[in-house]
């Protein structure tokens, strides 16, 4: 029997081993788990990219890892319900070498089968989130929560510390990258061994693309927005991934109760169909420019319940924008803390 797709294209990433860890930890959809060769269909590309995401964030957030081990250990399973990243739009022109905000992962979100779904102004963080649902299996696969930072809504002296931090940004895809997303893009059939050989490079794209920031630099765009700090430490990798649970209240109060460094206040969206909490934020090391080392707030793990929308009889996959408001507290200064 063939083996499953989603497996055989994680085996080409570099942390294969992890990702093995992931498959089984997530609770995947078995028609997505099932697809065999000889081609790749955008959803199974669109799964293994978030088995790989997802792996990379818990390798980077000892807490998440904790918990995810802890469920498995009970025979639990994860449901993966959306990754989040963070971006920077610059006033004019690109980011550095990257498109500028959310273009720079419009490009590889759409061909994979996404497409926005709604824009949540987060007004009060000078910035814009915008939900991307698969459109193949849009309960399935999980969402993408993509926001921008808009450097043209802070003072000059922000500005220009935030072009000379971020305006040094590489571009990852290769042209061999791009092609197989052009592939899908234009639904081309696209083959086991060229998506392979993609995957890793896409995953690449989830990561920190400019150089090591000035501290001085880093200090003055925390004073301004610990969004822009977060960015200028960690850039477009994952800020968390979000495990849709029964009852996240039930659940925080156990995880309260035991000691974990659980968010206080759970946050309800205005229908009260969406209702989240966290993890705080992992402390990580960083190094910045001139060898400094600093320890700065990393990545972390989200826990969310969605009720179904009487309206549609289906799944409520909304967000709320006072709710993406208080979880992204989680990566501020100061609220980070070891288990």
């Amino acid at each position: 029997m063939p083996e499953a797709m989603i497996s055989a294209l994680l085996r080409a990433t570099p942390t294969g081993r992890a990702d093995r860890t992931a498959i089984d930890a997530l609770d995947i959809d078995p028609v997505l788990l099932a697809e065999a060769g000889p081609d790749v269909s955008r959803a199974a590309f669109a799964m293994a990219l978030n088995v790989a995401l997802f792996a990379g964030l818990l390798e980077r957030v000892p807490s998440g890892a904790a918990y995810v081990a802890e469920l498995t250990a009970r025979g639990g399973k994860v449901v993966f319900d959306h990754g989040a990243l963070r971006t920077v739009r610059l006033p004019h022109g690109p980011t550095g070498a990257l498109p500028p905000g959310q273009e720079a992962f419009t490009r590889i979100l759409e061909p994979l089968g996404y497409e926005m779904a709604a824009v949540y102004p987060l007004d009060r963080l000078k910035m814009t989130g915008r939900a991307y649902r698969h459109r193949d299996f849009p309960e399935a696969i999980p969402q993408f929560f993509l926001s921008e930072l808009h450097v043209g809504r802070f003072d000059p002296e922000f500005a220009e510390v935030a072009a000379r931090v971020f305006g040094t940004s590489r571009d990852p895809l290769t042209p061999e990258a791009t092609r197989i997303l052009d592939k899908y893009a234009e639904d081309i059939p696209v083959g086991l061994k060229e998506a392979a050989a993609a995957l890793p490079v896409i995953v690449s794209a989830f990561s920190r693309q400019h150089e090591p920031a000035d501290v001085a630099d880093y200090e003055l765009l925390l004073t301004r927005s610990h969004e822009a700090g977060w960015i200028a430490t960690e850039g477009n990798a994952f800020n968390h991934a979000t495990d849709r649970v029964a009852n996240v209240a039930a659940l925080a109060e156990r995880l309260k109760a035991e000691d974990w460094p659980i968010k206080e206040k759970l946050e309800i969206s205005s229908t009260g169909r969406v209702r989240q909490t966290a993890l705080r934020a992992d402390t990580v090391e960083r190094l910045f420019a001139n060898d400094e080392l600093r320890m700065v707030p990393g990545s972390f793990y989200e826990f969310i319940s969605r009720d179904i929308d009487p309206a549609t009889g289906k799944l409520d996959l909304s967000f709320d924008t006072a709710n993406a408001t208080g979880i992204f507290a989680m990566t501020s200064a100061g609220q980070s803390q070891q288990r």
